[in-house]
C-alpha cells in the first residue's frame, strides 16, 4: 500500500507540470512587495501575515459559492471554477480568526459563511460526503483524477473540522447565526462516515465513486495527515464508525509505529524522518495536541519531534542546497520548480515552503519566528504578495513561486492563531460530539471530563 502522501502525488499524475503549466487567474490590485512595512514588532508581524494571508479566502473566494479556490493560478486547464472542499474547511477557520480579530465585521463573516453552507447543502455529495473538488458556480463534482470522481472522506473531514468550529463560535441569537448553526448541524448529521467502512468492515476507505464504486481501494492507515478523519468518524452523531475500525485499520500498518532516533530526536510514529510537515498541521488545526494521548502516542511529543527532525535536517543541510539554515527551513507538500511534490528529509529537492515553518509556530515558536523574519524581510521582494507568502521557493534553482494553494494558506493563519491564543483549539475541543468521540477511541486530554 502506498503512503498517503505518495497517493497525493499519484493523483497529480493526471495534472502534469502542475505548477509550470499555469496562468494567473486574478491580480485584484497592483501590489508592490518592496513597499511592505518594515521594522515591525514580532506581534505586529504575526498579525500582518495572518491578515494578509486571509485575503486569499476573503477577496479571492469564489463569488458564487464563497468557497476557497483550489489555487490562485489555473493549472493544467481544469478551469477557474474549481473550489476545494478541504481548503474551504481551513478557510472557514481563518474566517473565525478574522471575526475575532475584527479584520471583517462579525455579521459580514457570518453572512459569508451562511452563503457557503447554503451552497454546500445543494452541492453534489455522496451519502453526505463531498468530493475533493466542486465547481464553485454549479456545485457539480470536478474529478480529482479519473476514478476519484465521488466521495472524498478526508477532504470532507477537513471541511467538517472547520464547520464545527464555526458552529461553536457563532452562538449569537441572531437570524443569521441561528440558521448557520442549524444548517451545519444538518450537514454534520447527514454525513455517513460508516458508509466508508464498506458494509461494516473494520476498515475505513478514503474514496467512493458512483461510477467506480470502491476501485480506488485506499484504506486510511496511519501515521499521516488523516487522524482527524477518524476523530470525526467516531464522533458522528448519526453514522459513526466503531473504535474497532480505529484500532484495526488506522493503527495497523508498516508505517505506523516508529520509535527510532533521527538527529538525536525520537520519532514515536510514522515514516522515517517524519514525512512532510503537513502531517503535524492538518489534523491539528482544531484538535489540540497538548497532552493529547491514546494507546499509541502523546501527540504533542509526536508533532514537536517531527518538527524538530525537519528543522534539524534543514540546518544540517546534507545535500548543500542554497539558503537552508536555522532561519530557512520547512519541507512539506507544495509547488516546486518542476511541478508539485511532497518534500521531506528523505525526499528533498531544495524547495522550502513557507507554510511548513509558519504552521509549526505552536511547536517551535523560536525557530518559526526566525524563519518568518527571513521570509518576510530578506526574501519578501520575491515571495510576499497580496495574499501573503507564495507557495514555495528554491534558491538553488533560482525559482520563486507566484502561486498560492488554499491548503497551504489556511494552516498558516490557523496555526499562528493557535500559537497566539489557542482559539481554534478551544472551539473544536469544546464540541460535545468530539469529546464523546475522543472518549470512545480511548484518548485522554485536559479538555475531556
Amino acid at each position: 500500500m502506498l503512503p498517503v502522501y505518495f497517493l497525493v502525488l499519484a493523483c497529480l499524475v493526471v495534472l502534469p507540470d502542475y505548477a509550470q503549466k499555469s496562468k494567473v487567474v486574478v491580480a485584484p490590485i497592483a501590489f508592490n512587495a518592496a513597499n511592505r512595512p518594515k521594522n515591525l514588532s514580532d506581534t505586529a508581524l504575526l498579525e500582518l501575515v495572518q491578515k494578509q494571508t486571509f485575503r486569499y479566502f476573503w477577496d479571492f473566494g469564489h463569488p458564487v459559492s464563497g468557497m476557497a479556490r483550489e489555487r490562485s493560478n489555473e493549472a493544467y486547464n481544469y478551469g477557474n471554477e474549481v473550489v476545494t472542499t478541504g481548503g474551504t474547511g481551513f478557510g472557514v477557520m481563518a474566517m473565525i480568526v478574522a471575526a475575532e480579530r475584527k479584520w471583517q465585521p462579525r455579521d459580514s463573516v457570518s453572512a459569508r459563511l451562511l452563503k457557503m453552507v447554503n451552497f454546500l447543502l445543494k452541492a453534489d455529495a455522496y451519502h453526505g460526503v463531498f468530493p475533493h473538488w466542486l465547481n464553485g458556480a454549479t456545485g457539480k463534482t470536478i474529478p480529482f483524477s479519473r476514478r476519484d470522481d465521488g466521495a472524498d472522506l478526508v477532504e470532507t473531514a477537513y471541511l467538517m473540522q472547520g464547520l464545527l468550529c464555526v458552529r461553536q463560535y457563532f452562538t449569537a441569537d441572531t437570524r443569521t447565526e441561528n440558521e448557520l448553526r442549524q444548517k451545519i448541524t444538518w450537514m454534520w448529521e447527514e454525513t455517513n462516515w460508516n458508509w466508508h467502512t464498506r458494509d461494516n468492515m473494520d476498515l475505513l476507505y478514503w474514496h467512493w465513486s458512483p461510477n467506480y464504486s470502491w476501485d480506488m481501494n485506499f484504506e486510511l492507515r496511519g501515521w499521516n495527515e488523516t487522524l482527524i478523519t477518524y476523530i470525526l468518524a467516531a464522533s458522528a452523531p448519526r453514522y459513526p464508525v466503531s473504535a474497532q475500525v480505529y484500532r484495526k485499520c488506522w493503527a495497523e500498518s508498516s508505517h505506523f509505529k516508529n520509535g527510532k532516533e533521527f538527529y538525536g530526536v525520537t520519532l514515536p510514529l510514522g515514516f522515517d524522518y517524519g514525512g512532510p510537515l503537513f502531517f503535524s498541521h492538518y489534523s491539528f488545526l482544531g484538535l489540540d495536541p497538548h497532552n493529547l494521548q491514546d494507546d499509541y502516542a502523546n501527540y504533542w511529543q509526536q508533532n514537536y519531534n517531527h518538527t524538530l527532525i525537519n528543522y534539524n535536517y534543514c540546518v544540517l543541510n546534507p545535500k548543500q542546497f542554497k539558503g537552508y539554515g536555522d532561519n530557512c527551513w520547512g519541507l512539506t507538500a507544495g509547488d516546486t520548480y518542476d511541478g508539485y511534490n511532497a518534500y521531506s528529509p528523505d525526499n528533498d529537492g531544495g524547495t522550502i515552503a513557507p507554510t511548513a515553518a509558519l504552521s509549526a509556530f505552536p511547536y517551535t515558536p523560536e525557530y518559526s519566528m526566525k524563519a518568518l523574519k527571513h521570509f518576510y524581510y530578506d526574501l519578501g521582494d520575491r515571495i510576499w504578495s497580496e495574499y501573503g507568502f507564495t507557495d514555495g521557493f528554491n534558491e538553488s534553482k533560482n525559482w520563486y513561486a507566484t502561486s498560492h494553494l488554499a491548503i497551504d494558506q489556511g494552516p498558516e493563519i490557523v496555526m499562528i492563531e493557535n500559537y497566539r491564543t489557542g482559539l481554534l483549539w478551544k472551539l473544536f475541543m469544546s464540541v460535545p460530539e468530539i469529546q464523546n468521540g475522543l472518549h470512545k477511541l480511548g484518548f485522554t486530554s485536559p479538555w475531556l471530563k
